[in-house]
């Protein structure tokens, strides 16, 4: 009986289980359908599935929770395109998994091969199909006549996040099989799988696309284009996401921003290749998305054999403030360390010494440190055997008895050191990578990866890939680090990855291996720390080349950018933090020139900068005057006075149509407090500045506005010749709904300037 709303009779749900709720329907022409409504309205998300006949399920919406969700029943028959000349039968209306059985016309989304040709699939849902679990549904489906099975999962998150993944097994269980169907079973051949890309529908108004672009010293550089009909992939294709990932591609209305204007995001959560896309057909409206890329004959299963998809996730907001605030709390869900430990002030030794090391030298840093308010002392590269520079030694993961030799001033006796001073020690690792001039590689040429007998790939910085694929380099990388972590008593680990990963191929099974490699990288990860609980890891990969929710499962902090220039990194940071909570950004003061750019910048302007991530330091502090190590300390003292909040507030960018400012902070949770930066990167053709608008405050709570103690002396940094009335110790009292819509005027500050102000209710 088809399903008809009236004034009369309200539909009632089939059945309901956590937040899901299932409706069945006839439609006017026969057609069945199942409707699965599933909702978080404390998350403020939900999502609108559609199973027709016995098909694959559609994401007819998703994004606000909807009223009258019995109602719902009825949106197959709202939204079921028309046929229309020139087509097929049907219109495309894509499923989860878009197929040319289904009119599919688009961009190949699922490609399967056995033998050497592709298959052709058309799944089917299987009886008792749909499972429900609290927040996930799943859904299988078969494909009889290739013997394929199909498990689809759609999670709502508590953060508000929607995130599907898929299972495709080589085989078909039925024991109502017959004829062809048993056939096929009995001559299965291996299935190669080489993509499976899933996505999320976006309104035809959300017809913008926003992805970021970079390279090393210049990652997540924003750029925008129209949401025409075609194709937009933006590819990582060397072995992690790279310095030109776009983290999330994004699509809204036009001219959407961080606190305005509907947007859609889309991530894969995977460390390895990958892709992300935005397309849209002459049938079909916008669909943005992901997958794994798999190399031709890396994922071969045999029969009975299953490959999942990473997850991919949706986030929806209004402004891309709210989509971050998802992804951040959905990270702080799985590091409640994070929370309940304050991140410790960070001295990496890097741009401080680089290969120079001694334990004398590094000694006396360490007291620079201490003195400072450090509370975690890194050793960078340059411990290891013959490790001089950095050409040789990579994979030789013995501590160098020439430079640091037993006894009192040994490693050991320097981390001992580091110790008594109270802080943590850390030492760096590139577990990945070897450098052909190591004993490893002499001793073990066939652990590089390389897909030619008589070529290695071509190098980067003197390194090629250790294949962690293969079980003896594993043991031997995961046993050396073990045991320095036990010897020296590391509290924390930074791993770096600074070589793109090409021609990827293990000699050890004679197959490309990025997926293979990835999930060891992951299990290294995994199984140190269940080994050492507290100890934390830190993901480098050049700075900002493995960003993704798959490390940031397992990794405690990311390095955005080998870049320390403040203005390089006002927009590094920013863009990264659309990802990445700021308590998990690696965000240093580093040294004046940039070594990165060799721009100079005031010591306030590297201070601000960083005030909002995981504070630490890169700069050699043992050649700096009593006057820099002073400001340095009170600026430390005030980052773990504030430090708290970053890690559980909600992160803050304000639009500007200024190009030469930014305006960036963290508000509380309950919104009684935020603390803001505001940035004069470059001249203005504003002059002075105008006010600048802040938001995610309540507006309808009464705030004091007034300078950070450590940003109230503008002498040096601002231009203005007459007082800003609120720029003292007493400030101003606004509402905030004032703020929000008016603002209020920051400093005339010169170029390439930062300051810090606090909002707090009355």
């Amino acid at each position: 009986m088809n399903n008809v709303v009236d004034n009369t009779k309200r539909p009632s749900s089939d059945s309901s289980s956590g937040i899901w709720q299932r409706f069945a329907q006839t439609a006017s022409d026969g057609t069945e359908s199942t409707v699965l409504y599933g909702e978080d309205a404390q998350a403020d998300s939900a999502i609108l599935l559609l199973l027709r006949n016995n098909e694959l399920p559609r994401i007819v919406q998703w994004g606000r929770p909807i009223p009258h969700a019995e109602y719902l029943v009825n949106c197959f028959e709202a939204v079921n395109p028309q046929r229309v000349s020139g087509g097929l039968d049907d219109t495309d209306w894509p499923s989860v998994i878009p197929t040319q059985s289904e009119a599919w016309t688009g961009s190949p989304r699922l490609v399967v091969r056995r033998d050497n040709v592709e298959l052709f699939c058309c799944f089917r849902t299987v009886d008792d199909a749909i499972t429900i679990d609290n927040r996930t549904v799943s859904v299988t489906a078969v494909d009889a006549e290739n013997a394929l099975t199909l498990l689809w999962k759609c999670e709502i998150t508590e953060s508000g996040l929607i995130r599907q993944q898929v299972t495709i097994t080589n085989s078909y269980d039925d024991a109502e099989s017959e004829g062809a169907v048993e056939d096929a079973q009995a001559s299965l051949g291996t299935l190669s799988v080489d993509k499976i890309e899933l996505a999320y529908p976006v309104p035809e108004e959300a017809s913008e696309i926003l992805s970021t672009t970079g390279h090393h010293f210049r990652e997540r550089s924003p750029q925008r284009q129209p949401f025409n009909i075609g194709r937009v992939e933006r590819l990582s294709m060397v072995g992690r996401p790279d310095f030109d990932a776009s983290l999330l591609i994004s699509a809204g209305v036009p001219g959407f921003g961080f606190s305005h204007g509907e947007v859609y995001s889309a991530h894969v959560g995977w460390s390895g290749n990958s892709v992300l896309s935005a397309e849209r057909t002459t049938y079909t409206q916008g669909l943005i998305g992901g997958a794994e890329l798999l190399i031709g004959g890396e994922m071969q299963l045999r029969t009975g054999e299953s490959y999942t998809t990473p997850w991919v996730y949706g986030a929806y907001g209004e402004g891309l403030n709210a989509v971050a605030e998802r992804l951040h709390s959905f990270v702080r869900a799985q590091h409640p360390n994070l929370a309940s430990k304050p991140r410790p002030v960070i001295l990496n030794t890097w741009e401080a010494v680089y290969f120079e090391h001694s334990f004398d030298t590094l000694k006396a840093l360490a007291d620079k440190a201490q003195a400072s308010g450090v509370e975690r002392f890194v050793v960078d590269d340059g411990w290891f055997m013959h490790r001089r520079d950095d050409t040789a030694g990579l994979g030789d993961w013995q501590i160098d008895p020439a430079v640091w030799p037993r006894g009192e001033k040994s490693l050991g006796a320097l981390a001992e050191y580091v110790h008594g001073l109270g802080m943590e020690f850390g030492l760096w690792f590139e577990p990945e990578m070897i450098n052909p001039d190591s004993d490893t590689a002499r001793a073990h040429p066939d652990w590089i990866m390389h897909a030619a007998h008589s070529r290695l790939p071509m190098q980067g910085r003197s390194q090629q890939v250790m294949d962690l694929t293969n079980p003896a380099a594993y043991d031997y990388v995961f046993n050396a680090m073990d045991a320095l972590v036990d010897s020296l008593g590391i509290d924390y680990i930074k791993w770096d990855h600074n070589k793109l990963v090409t021609e990827p191929v293990s000699p050890y099974s004679g197959l490309p291996c990025v997926h293979a490699q990835t999930e060891a990288v992951y299990r290294i990860f995994k199984t140190l720390k269940e080994r050492h609980p507290g100890l934390e890891i830190e993901t480098c990969s050049s700075g900002g080349g493995r960003v993704d929710l798959g490390i940031l499962a397992l990794a405690d902090r990311i390095w955005a950018s080998d870049c320390v220039d403040p203005v390089e990194r006002a927009d590094i940071q920013r863009y990264t933090s659309l990802l990445v909570p700021p308590e998990m950004i690696g965000e240093h003061i580093g040294a004046s020139p940039a070594h990165s750019t060799m721009r100079a910048t005031s010591q306030q302007m590297r201070m601000a900068t960083a005030f909002f991530g995981h504070l630490g330091i890169e700069w050699d502090l043992q050649k700096q005057n009593d006057d820099a190590l002073e400001r340095l300390a009170q600026w430390v003292e005030a980052y773990k006075q504030n430090r708290a909040m970053f890690a559980s507030g909600t992160v803050i960018h304000a639009d500007s149509s200024d190009p030469s400012v930014r305006v960036d902070g963290v508000v509380a949770k309950d919104k009684g407090r935020a603390v803001v930066r505001f940035t004069q990167l470059t001249t203005s053709q504003h002059y002075p500045a105008a006010p600048i608008r802040i938001p995610g405050l309540d507006a309808d709570e009464v705030y004091r506005v007034r300078p950070l103690q450590i940003s109230l002396d503008l002498e040096g940094l601002g231009n203005g010749q007459s007082k800003l009335g609120w720029w003292n110790e007493e400030g101003t009292v606004l509402p905030g709904e004032f703020l929000a819509d008016c603002g209020i005027r920051p400093p005339a500050l010169n170029p390439a300037q930062a300051v810090l102000f606090e909002i707090v209710s009355i």
